[in-house]
């Protein structure tokens, strides 16, 4: 039997939250997918029997409270585009009210390699100094503060489960996207950075069945958890796999900061792309072992067999 009674999810139609909620219909645990989208909500989770949908937004405490009441467990998932990065403390400050008002047990965020900032050492592991070096990880960093604060003060039992950059059915907003619709299209993948450097991707489906599992393990709040990809990977490998798994030959061009900053100048989306190129000089590499060790039956999807399941998802292409 599961230790949730009834979870809920945060960010439920985004592509972590869609998995998630599938994972746990299949565990057989109640959940109630949270957004602000209904006819999206039903879309996706209207033919999961153990689904209810409640629409809700998390920057008001009163609706976030009302769909949160009831429930034992929430899985914050929510992510947001970066010119709304701000948001990610702020959100996060009004969820804990809420889920304290609701009487929530407990609480798992999924974050970002963001917060650590440039790297220093080959592999990040949770103890890792998080020393921010943008905004947007400054962003992070308090969103995550707040979680861990709220542990501390006894409000919530609270964790933490940090991804590298993810691809996969659904993934719209992650990077590996474009180079998936560009493959598709057969159109010229644009890839931000040095090409030969290091990256890392999780496959997007991987992921729910280790929140599941950390949802449940008493032992596991209170603290941090890394999940990585099947293991690095260069862009220039990675943009090869895509293309030929599409049956075209690979075609990408590079942008460097200095194009970056000029495309910043006449366009917002690449100034607010333009403080996060450091992590594709300096990649954060994920160090996984503690999560390992604690459930060593976790899967982590082979590259190739995750570009196809993206290119070719259930129901057809979504890419």
């Amino acid at each position: 039997m599961s230790t949730i009674r009834t979870a809920a999810i945060f960010g439920a139609t985004g592509a972590i939250g869609t998995h998630l909620g599938s994972e746990l219909d299949r565990r057989g645990i109640p959940f109630r997918a949270v957004g602000r989208r209904k006819a999206r909500l039903e879309e996706t989770f209207g033919a999961l029997p153990r689904a209810e949908i409640r629409e809700a937004d998390a920057a008001d405490i009163a609706s976030a409270t009302a769909a949160l009441r009831g429930a034992d467990t929430v899985f914050y998932t929510l992510g947001l585009p970066y010119p709304q990065h701000r948001l990610h403390p702020v959100l996060m400050r009004n969820t804990l009210q809420a889920a304290e008002a609701a009487g929530v047990a407990r609480l798992v965020l999924v974050s970002s390699v963001y917060p650590f900032g440039v790297p220093r050492t080959a592999r990040v592991a949770e103890t890792h100094p998080r020393v921010p070096c943008s905004r947007k990880g400054e962003y992070r960093k308090q969103q995550e503060d707040l979680v861990l604060e709220a542990h501390a003060k006894g409000s919530i039992a609270a964790s933490i489960l940090r991804l590298p950059d993810f691809y996969g059915p659904g993934a719209d907003l992650s990077l590996a996207h474009l180079i998936f619709q560009a493959a598709v299209q057969g159109k010229t993948a644009t890839w931000l950075g040095p090409a030969g450097t290091p990256h890392e991707f999780v496959y997007v489906p991987d992921t729910a069945p280790v929140l599941a599992e950390l949802a449940e393990a008493e032992d596991c709040y209170g603290q941090a958890w890394h999940f990585a990809g099947p293991g690095p990977i260069s862009g220039i490998d990675f943009i090869t796999r895509v293309y030929r798994a599409a049956g075209r030959a690979p075609k990408y061009r590079t942008v460097g900061p200095g194009l970056m900053k000029i495309l910043g100048w006449f366009k917002a989306d690449y100034a607010e792309v333009q403080e996060m190129m450091y992590l594709q000089e300096t990649p954060v590499l994920l160090d996984d072992s503690k999560l390992l060790a604690r459930f060593p039956e976790t899967r982590k999807t082979p590259y190739d067999e995750g570009i196809r399941a993206t290119l070719q998802p259930a129901g057809g292409p979504r890419v």
